[in-house]
């Protein structure tokens, strides 16, 4: 049995589901390759450290190209978020919230151009998220797995129809002299 990308390999992939037709456009997609081999890392992070700025660090300290969120579990007690209708022309569209919030979603890329979005809970259980903009302050902790994909780079070009730099996709050469 062939995957939708096997299948769709040349323009478009389409297929009947629960009565509905759709179709997989893949020249819209940005990826490089046919995959990548998978390196995990864990980490925790303790009260008062600041999330964002802890995760950049950690894939920093470890010359990770290619890394992005798995998951995360924990608690903060500040977050700045840009919210959903933020454009190119009106990025300032800003959420900054302040009291215990549990992380109930952390998902994104890291790496230089770090694109994160978190799902918060608050006391009563509501919920609210947006795009991380920093000033995520740990209250009890904050546990990451942190996923890189060891074949490739991310790194993030200004897309002119976006107004905003976006993840860009290669396979990475060969490995450097000293470097795993």
């Amino acid at each position: 049995m062939r995957s939708v990308c096997q299948t769709a390999s040349t323009t478009h992939a389409r297929h009947l589901h629960a009565g509905v037709r759709w179709s997989l456009d893949l020249c819209r997609m940005s990826s490089a390759g046919s995959g990548s081999s998978l390196r995990v890392h864990a980490v925790r992070f303790g009260p008062g450290q600041e999330l964002l700025g802890s995760l950049l660090a950690f894939v920093e300290e470890r010359r990770l190209r290619a890394p992005f969120i798995i998951t995360c579990v924990g608690s903060v007690t500040t977050a700045t978020l840009r919210l959903a209708n933020a454009t190119a022309t009106n990025p300032n569209e800003v959420m900054r919230l302040s009291g215990r919030f549990e992380i109930v979603s952390l998902v994104g890329t890291l790496g230089r151009g770090a694109h994160l979005h978190i799902s918060l809970a608050d006391a009563q259980g509501r919920t609210v998220g947006g795009h991380v903009l920093g000033d995520l302050k740990v209250f009890t902790t904050a546990e990451v797995v942190v996923g890189e994909a060891t074949d490739l780079t991310f790194t993030r070009d200004m897309d002119q129809a976006t107004g905003f730099p976006e993840l860009v996709v290669k396979s990475r050469s060969p490995p450097e002299e000293g470097r795993e």
